[in-house]
């Protein structure tokens, strides 16, 4: 692993080098925000850096309150509850909602707290192959006597597409089933107003009644949150264990998390900003022909660069950064064997500059280390 010695930013200082920052999740920009700093450094003094115990012991301060009745409204839920990680809450709803008289179905390239909450829960798990409907619906009779749950990524972590959420609702409603969808590397970025792969399908409670997204990416905080019905938050608030027996996270935490969102909410330009820098990428992969997984797939934050060869993907990591960028290779088991990839991530506070000469690099190195993809 890499040590850095500075904020998040979109250049960062990595072992005595100065690197453009092309691997970090700080999608728009905020970690380093002075309105986000400020938010959290006021309410430290005032409350200080821990909440002191958990939510329902005396953890549950104030600006938690405000934070989850912000999130409520924003999404258009009855309630939300706050995680201390994305992790925790993945794996506390499908652990807490299903259990062994239940089935479980995801898609194939679900985040790991998806797979490890539903192998927890005791219900029967089936993963299909990703974004396959049809898969899905083959293995639909299979389930137990319970309401089956289908879970899904909205945007997958390391291929970057999007799932078919607005299909799979009207499947899961039309098959009795409830629909969970981790909208981490969604929310704040996609939609309207920044709410995310939800937002940007039209999807309700009742289309969609699980929805989780977290603070630590497009809003640069650190935590989480669950939002959905009165019935589905009081039995995640009464039963998660991964809520009820751990410290809440900081409520100044909670400030800096609700700083974001405002400023999110008054500068769209952040959002229209980063899909620019994302689709003059995809153009200039398209110019130089390089292996761009999903050319024609939506224009989210993440845009793999497959390379296939573990060690091919490892050397064009070392050749760019000799160039001043960070763009770190990713390999099995994290990914399936023979697809290891560059995974390139934007952020808002990129230049096209940047962009630029990250393309210049990649060019040079793929060129040098893997010819026959170049």
């Amino acid at each position: 692993r890499i040590c850095t010695t500075c904020a998040q930013a979109a250049s960062i200082d990595v072992d005595g080098q100065t690197l453009h920052n092309f691997s970090s999740n700080d999608y728009l920009g905020l970690a380093n925000h002075p309105g986000v700093i400020e938010a959290f450094r006021d309410a430290a003094s005032r409350y200080g850096v821990g909440a002191g115990a958990s939510h329902l012991v005396c953890g549950h301060s104030a600006l938690h309150e405000q934070l989850e009745c912000a999130l409520a409204e924003f999404t258009g839920r009855d309630r939300a509850l706050l995680f201390s990680s994305g992790y925790m809450a993945n794996m506390a709803v499908l652990k807490t909602l299903a259990g062994s008289g239940d089935s479980i179905f995801q898609d194939k390239l679900n985040h790991a707290s998806l797979i490890d909450g539903g192998l927890a829960s005791g219900a029967a798990h089936f993963r299909y192959r990703h974004n396959d409907l049809a898969h899905l619906a083959s293995m639909l009779p299979r389930r137990r006597k319970g309401q089956p749950i289908i879970a899904t990524d909205t945007v997958f972590s390391m291929d970057g597409d999007c799932a078919q959420l607005a299909e799979l609702a009207a499947y899961a409603q039309q098959q009795d089933a409830v629909l969970v969808a981790d909208d981490a590397h969604g929310f704040g970025v996609l939609g309207a107003n920044g709410a995310g792969l939800a937002e940007q399908a039209c999807l309700d409670q009742q289309a969609l009644p699980v929805l989780i997204a977290t603070f630590g990416k497009a809003l640069g905080v650190h935590g989480a949150f669950v939002a959905g019905s009165e019935a589905v938050i009081e039995t995640l608030l009464q039963r998660a264990r991964q809520y009820i027996y751990t410290t809440a996270m900081p409520p100044a935490s909670a400030a800096a998390v609700l700083a974001a969102l405002s400023i999110s909410a008054a500068e769209p330009q952040r959002r229209a900003h980063l899909r620019t820098l994302v689709q003059h990428f995809k153009r200039g992969c398209q110019s130089l022909a390089l292996p761009l997984m999903f050319p024609e797939g939506e224009d989210t934050p993440i845009q793999p660069l497959l390379v296939g060869d573990n060690q091919a993907a490892l050397d064009i990591s070392g050749e760019v950064r000799k160039r001043q960028i960070l763009a770190v290779a990713i390999r099995p088991p994290t990914v399936p064997p023979g697809t290891a990839r560059l995974r390139i991530s934007f952020s808002a506070a990129h230049s096209i500059e940047q962009v630029d000469h990250l393309l210049d690099a990649l060019a040079h190195s793929f060129a040098l280390h893997a010819p026959e993809l170049s």
